[in-house]
């Protein structure tokens, strides 16, 4: 038996029968259902304040350039705490990182119920932000303990699906709460305790080696540790150097460019498009969930989809770099020609389809959470996660503000919507250039 370096390890697995050799279980893939339902969460709450916008900015008598502000507050700590995410999920496990940020992110949404100024929602989101930030490098960190290499793809499209299921069910459960009782301050509480209660759940269900896990047969352990030994032969040796010299190579450089131009397309659409869908297409509260929720649920099908595809098409013998340079790629363009179409098509119904489409194939680049444990050792994944995270999160910081201001200076969409087309031109750069083949001798 090996442990997840390859080595030899002394840890004990309960006692199974016979047919264990023959029916391993599926605790890995359990633990993938669980992040989903947490980063879902964690969408919930990033998406509550988007939907409740018009009415909070009516209420605190605000702007769009202060509307973009406050949108953008949670991505300032969000991103500067990716790579310290990613470092605490590489020293202390995943397990005890994912379960204490999920409390605190539940007790900020929480508290943002209680906001009376645009000012102190703006510090709830920041404390929001900080507290969310370690949830993805650690999902990533467990895709490389947990997950085979013919099943990274599905590990992080489960993982990052959250994201368009949160959006789409965010969008439909607060704007319901919102038209049922009047009160978008409800609607935060709510998803607050939530969350609070999914991050006890977490600790309870998560184990940071698969071997600890109480619920693991040896068979399903087997696998894991065989795979993962037979990579590490495959694999250069480590050098001890420092994790910085990741940053010699254009593949780091383009994943984390690429990821960056993925989130400026989602996040703009994330916190923009429930504003634009109500002041430029006339949607009501209610119209307005739906839509939403149609769009963002595409986005989490055709994620499901993307990485059904990918890991088929490897277990078939395809290579890494014709399967995620042909699946980003195509992804990218598809993506970027649909949003183009937006700010051209007259009807509703018509923009709304176009969105849900450019989501559909967009999402297919939650692969990208596999590619720190394709690039990295599995005892550094969490660092290379972090710092993909990071510079995706610039883009949630900037983007906001950007169409805000432009919205605000123009008095239309139409030149936001080219900012997002052009972002989805520079995802298909970075996605096409990565080198997908090899572990960096690191």
């Amino acid at each position: 038996m090996t442990n997840m370096q390859g080595t030899a390890t002394t840890m004990s697995i309960r006692p199974v029968d016979p047919a264990d050799a023959v029916a391993p279980t599926k605790v890995r893939w359990w633990i993938f259902l669980l992040m989903l339902m947490l980063i879902t969460i964690n969408y919930v709450d990033r998406a509550s304040l988007s939907v409740a916008m018009p009415i909070i900015a009516k209420e605190f008598d605000i702007g769009l350039a202060t509307q973009g502000l406050i949108l953008s507050a949670f991505f300032v700590t969000y991103a500067l705490m990716q790579i310290p995410g990613g470092m605490l999920a590489d020293r202390f496990k995943p397990r005890i990182v994912i379960a204490i940020a999920t409390l605190g992110w539940g007790l900020f949404q929480a508290a943002g119920a209680a906001s009376f100024s645009a000012w102190a929602l703006v510090l709830t989101r920041l404390g929001l932000g900080a507290s969310e930030a370690p949830i993805y490098p650690a999902g990533g960190k467990l895709n490389a303990i947990w997950m085979t290499s013919t099943e990274r793809a599905r590990g992080a499209t489960l993982l990052d699906g959250g994201a368009p299921l949160g959006a789409a069910l965010g969008s439909l459960v607060i704007a319901g709460l919102i038209a049922e009782f009047s009160s978008w301050r409800l609607s935060f509480v709510i998803a607050g305790v939530g969350t609070m209660l999914c991050g006890l759940l977490a600790w309870w269900y998560i184990r940071d080696v698969p071997a600890e896990h109480p619920w693991i047969n040896r068979a399903e352990a087997e696998y894991i540790a065989d795979a993962h030994a037979h990579e590490d032969s495959l694999a250069p040796p480590a050098s001890g150097a420092s994790a910085m010299v990741y940053f010699r190579y254009l593949s780091v450089w383009c994943m984390c460019l690429g990821w960056m131009f993925f989130n400026a397309v989602f996040y703009g659409l994330l916190t923009w498009m429930p504003n634009y869908l109500s002041a430029v297409r006339g949607l009501d509260i209610k119209a307005l969930g739906g839509s939403l929720f149609v769009m963002f649920f595409a986005g989490f099908v055709g994620e499901l989809v993307g990485g059904q595809i990918a890991d088929r098409w490897r277990g078939f013998g395809g290579r890494p770099n014709v399967i995620f340079r042909t699946l980003f790629g195509f992804a990218a363009a598809v993506a970027t020609l649909s949003i183009l179409g937006v700010a051209y098509v007259e009807t509703p119904f018509a923009a709304v389809l176009l969105l849900s489409v450019t989501l559909f194939f967009l999402r297919w680049c939650g692969m990208y959470w596999a590619i720190p444990g394709i690039l990295a050792s599995r005892a550094r994944s969490g660092f290379l996660g972090g710092c993909m995270n990071f510079a995706g999160n610039i883009a949630g910081v900037t983007v906001p503000l950007i169409v805000g201001l432009i919205v605000q200076t123009t008095g239309s969409y139409f030149f936001a919507l080219m900012v997002f087309a052009f972002a989805g031109v520079a995802l298909f750069v970075c996605s096409t250039i990565i080198d997908y083949s090899r572990k960096l001798p690191v």
